[in-house]
């Protein structure tokens, strides 16, 4: 092996041990115990993972649809939940615009549609529907940490832009949770002749409380696989994901910390489909290998993520 491979080779190692120190220290400063688990969507898609300059848009759709009871580690009855059914469709657009090798901006704007099912405080089944834009998300990246720009760091905030005070809606199955979040990532790819690997966290820890509520801090994590040489100029790509998704309890008067809070892992299959140049399409299913929840909660026994995405 030439001193150029074993320099290359030392370096990836190095961002590597990088990635996994800042997730065990991320690991080790969470309360493992949320509700919703949409963030679970913010790791995954490529189209966040800069790999030369210049302007990348995109178009995310996810689906969730909760509706097994679920305590600890298994099902339990739905008579002991008043809550039904919570049903969510997210449509997200983002933007990601490199403006050098080594730093960058990107942003997420969502809409929510999320149905609710209860039972109310007099005993009757009732539910509601809304769709409103949610709660913004705006990060800083830097990829100067390698050459080839495959170790980057991301760094933001969440914006309290969702409403927090729809009819019939529980603070943590609001669209909005009127809190300012900071937010941490980062990724490391890995490419190989016909082969490719990445690794990303996103960290999201509320800066205040709002109205007697504090969303539980939140950590997801991927560690992905896809085999680039299906189909010649790879127009083709499978990939296997495998998700962690944690959050920690709500706290407040408004808060139920004893029925939020959730670890789930999942396993994700999912194709990329790179077509007329700059353009993308992936999609994936998130099916559960294992599932703990604190308290009685809803959970959905799969996720769905469609992405477009494309370069300007």
């Amino acid at each position: 092996m030439s001193s150029i491979s074993l320099i290359r080779c030392a370096r990836t190692v190095v961002r590597a041990a990088i990635l996994t120190l800042s997730l065990i220290v991320l690991l080790h400063g969470v309360s493992y115990s949320c509700a919703c688990g949409c963030n679970v969507f913010a790791v995954g898609p490529r189209w966040m993972m800069a790999t030369t300059t210049g302007t990348v848009l995109s178009l995310q759709y996810n689906y969730m649809n909760q509706y097994q009871n679920w305590s600890g580690t298994g099902t339990i009855s739905p008579d002991l939940n008043s809550d039904k059914q919570i049903r969510t469709n997210f449509y997200t657009l983002g933007f990601q615009s490199m403006l050098n090798r080594e730093w960058g901006v990107m942003g997420e704007v969502p809409m929510w549609t999320r149905y609710f099912e209860t039972i109310d405080d007099d005993g009757n089944l009732a539910s509601v529907t809304h769709t409103a834009i949610g709660d913004v998300r705006l990060l800083g990246m830097y990829t100067g940490l390698s050459e080839d720009m495959s170790t980057a760091v991301m760094f933001g905030i969440k914006l309290p832009t969702g409403p927090m005070d729809l009819s019939l809606l529980d603070r943590d199955t609001e669209i909005g949770t009127g809190t300012t979040d900071a937010l941490l990532g980062a990724y490391q790819m890995g490419q190989e002749e016909g082969w490719g690997w990445f690794a990303q966290f996103m960290w999201m820890h509320a800066l205040n409380t709002r109205d007697e509520y504090r969303p539980g801090d939140g950590l997801d994590i991927t560690v992905a696989a896809h085999y680039d040489g299906l189909i010649k100029n790879y127009h083709f790509v499978p990939m296997m994901q495998l998700i962690g998704s944690f959050r920690g309890s709500d706290s407040g008067s408004n808060a139920e910390p004893d029925n939020s809070g959730y670890q789930r892992l999942f396993l994700a299959p999912g194709l990329e489909v790179n077509a007329m140049g700059s353009l993308r399409m992936y999609v994936d299913v998130r099916i559960p290998l294992v599932t703990h929840v604190t308290g009685v909660q809803l959970v959905a026994p799969y996720l769905t993520n469609l992405t477009f995405s494309i370069g300007v």
